[in-house]
């Protein structure tokens, strides 16, 4: 860090997530030109090629994929002392939850209202991430807690807790050839297109995140492209309830379960933290013995 500014930083790794110099001067909100002699001075500096540049391509060198996977973690780790910084200026802050949304698999006002009986309870801030980036919000420091779906959001650097498991479905249209079954396995998925999510890697031999269909940001989007009959998805069974029309979901009896977690940074120890994550396992002791 010490031979890149933190503004350098993110021009790299603006580029780098974009592979593409125009894209990545729109999202920094800087010209392409100066974007890219930025970049020049910064593989300059370092010594070293970062991307590979053609009049069609952009890729990343081993040394641009080194910086790719560290420098992320630095820009949270600044990000993350410069937001402890103004929480320690004010004690009183909101409590931030991020979470995807109708990402909560109905526990959110259950926990919330069980939180709410802490003698120290804060505030709580709602946030929505987009459908990778809920992991980043706590590293970075622009949120305290996060409600997490696993396998596929990151849990490297947090601590977490599960708080509700449940079968994952697939959804398809009323007239699919899966609709009347009372349930199907992986292997049934074979030849069906599946979406890919953006922003999130897929997970090998898993039908809910390694597929080669169009691209899909959100669950409202994927529920309209298998509605048009463009592709089928698997999902959380409780991201589907109820179930629109048009649509079925039928179980798969072998897909790995989802679970839904309660994040946090690992580093971060304090009071109202943990008096969340508190909160939020009475309440998931609570609803087991309902």
């Amino acid at each position: 860090m010490a031979e890149l500014e933190t503004r350098e930083l993110e021009y790299f790794l603006g580029v780098a997530e974009e592979l593409h110099f125009g894209r990545a001067a729109a999202r920094l909100s800087i010209a392409q030109p100066a974007l890219s002699k930025a970049i020049r001075r910064i593989e300059t500096r370092l010594g070293v090629p970062l991307f590979i540049r053609s009049s069609r391509h952009v890729e990343l060198t081993p040394a641009g994929e080194a910086l790719r996977e560290h420098g992320r973690h630095a820009l949270n780790a600044v990000g993350a002392a410069v937001q402890s910084a103004r929480r320690a200026a004010d004690p009183r802050g909101h409590l931030r939850l991020v979470l995807k949304p109708g990402g909560d698999a109905g526990l959110l006002s259950p926990i919330l209202a069980e939180y709410a009986h802490e003698p120290e309870a804060r505030r709580v801030d709602i946030l929505f991430s987009g459908p990778a980036d809920r992991t980043d919000f706590l590293l970075g420091g622009r949120a305290d807690v996060g409600l997490l779906y696993v396998p596929f959001d990151a849990l490297e650097g947090l601590a977490h807790e599960t708080l509700h498991a449940e079968d994952r479905v697939v959804i398809v249209p009323s007239g699919h050839r899966l609709a009347g079954r009372a349930s199907v396995r992986q292997a049934d998925l074979e030849g069906e297109t599946l979406p890919r999510w953006k922003g999130v890697p897929g997970v090998p031999g898993d039908p809910g995140g390694d597929g080669d269909g169009p691209e899909v940001a959100d669950v409202v989007q994927l529920l309209h492209m298998i509605r048009v009959s463009r592709m089928v998805g698997v999902l959380p069974r409780s991201l589907v309830e109820p179930v629109p029309p048009g649509l079925v979901r039928v179980p798969v009896a072998d897909a790995q379960r989802s679970r839904l977690v309660l994040a946090w940074n690992e580093q971060d120890r304090r009071p109202m933290v943990a008096s969340f994550v508190a909160a939020a396992l009475r309440s998931r002791a609570t609803a087991r013995n309902d």
